[in-house]
């Protein structure tokens, strides 16, 4: 892994007695799209207010940009853009006149603002809204203005907090879009806390399953399921006729499958590796039909479904 950007070493927050961050590690090198993914109530915005040094770590350390986000909060403030999920325009003001406001908190000389303000609302196609009020802002053009306005002072690192909470389907794809075009052009580190699965998996590079303030395995969507998952990483979904006991325990004896379970009218086979041809071939050789089988690599929703809704996280992972 390169230089990371963002570390988090052993960090921990607790509110009184409520333990909200556990011992949480992290490291995000420059140029990634990284997905926080967990429910709510997991503990994200808490570990996010840490890195923004906006909350101070009970134990542990948090840096971005190589500073100490508790000792040197203004300088990590400088450096990273924050969009948090519940936003905040002056409602009587106009999309350009919110951008230039930002600026002049951010010390940018007013004839840099302007031509920053313009470029980034064409950026996040808001050019035929910059003089409306934002108060007549739809919520997805609140969240595409609150993207211009965390980039109004060229931040190194952007975090994103639930971006996509409530806005419709197609207000989520232009977001999403955005995210990546502004990662692979710019080569923006972004951090993404999000509780949809599908979101995490279209943009990120690698994502974190955070759980009740404890950080379970974190990788791409492959490594995600060797590490949840153990060696299940594949499941081969059949439908034959008869499925007698007699089948199920020569399917079972296959190299590479570890179990079958049933569902419905399907068999749910998990396996290490693909062995679809030898199920097939051995369907066939018993003397069944053979209506359906397919494929499939275990994904964020099955992680989700058993890590998220639950599951003892007393259990080793």
């Amino acid at each position: 892994m390169l230089q990371p950007i963002i570390k988090v070493s052993n960090a921990s927050k607790s509110y009184d007695d409520q333990l909200a961050v556990d011992h949480l590690s992290l490291q995000i090198p420059k140029g990634e799209i990284y997905g926080l993914l967990g429910p709510n109530g997991a503990g994200k915005t808490t570990a996010i207010l840490m890195l923004l040094g906006l909350s101070e770590p009970t134990s542990g350390s948090v840096s971005v940009c190589g500073i100490n986000s508790t000792r040197q909060p203004i300088e990590v403030k400088r450096r990273v853009g924050y969009l948090p999920d519940n936003l905040g325009f002056y409602q009587n003001m106009t999309g350009f006149e919110n951008l230039l406001f930002t600026a002049e908190l951010n010390n940018i000389p007013r004839d840099v603002a302007k031509e920053r303000a313009r470029d980034l609302l064409k950026t996040v196609d808001l050019t035929e809204s910059a003089s409306k009020k934002t108060g007549k802002y739809s919520r997805g053009m609140k969240q595409r203005l609150g993207m211009a306005d965390v980039l109004m002072k060229n931040p190194e690192v952007i975090i994103l907090d639930e971006p996509t909470l409530g806005i419709d389907p197609e207000g989520v794809r232009e977001l999403l879009r955005l995210i990546k075009e502004l990662n692979e052009n710019d080569n923006l580190t972004i951090l993404l806390s999000s509780h949809h699965l599908h979101q995490v998996q279209q943009v990120c590079h690698r994502a974190g399953i955070f759980v009740k303030g404890n950080l379970l395995a974190e990788g791409n969507v492959a490594s995600l399921a060797r590490q949840l998952f153990s060696e299940e990483s594949i499941v081969v979904t059949v439908r034959a006729e008869p499925m007698d006991t007699d089948l199920i325990e020569k399917i079972e004896s296959i190299s590479g499958v570890i179990k079958t379970e049933d569902v419905q009218s399907y068999l749910e086979i998990y396996c290490t590796q693909d062995v679809t041809s030898k199920i097939s071939q051995a369907i066939i050789q018993s003397g069944s039909s053979l209506y359906h089988i397919d494929k499939k690599n275990l994904g964020l929703d099955e992680i989700y479904h058993r890590y998220f809704e639950g599951r003892d996280l007393n259990e080793s992972v």
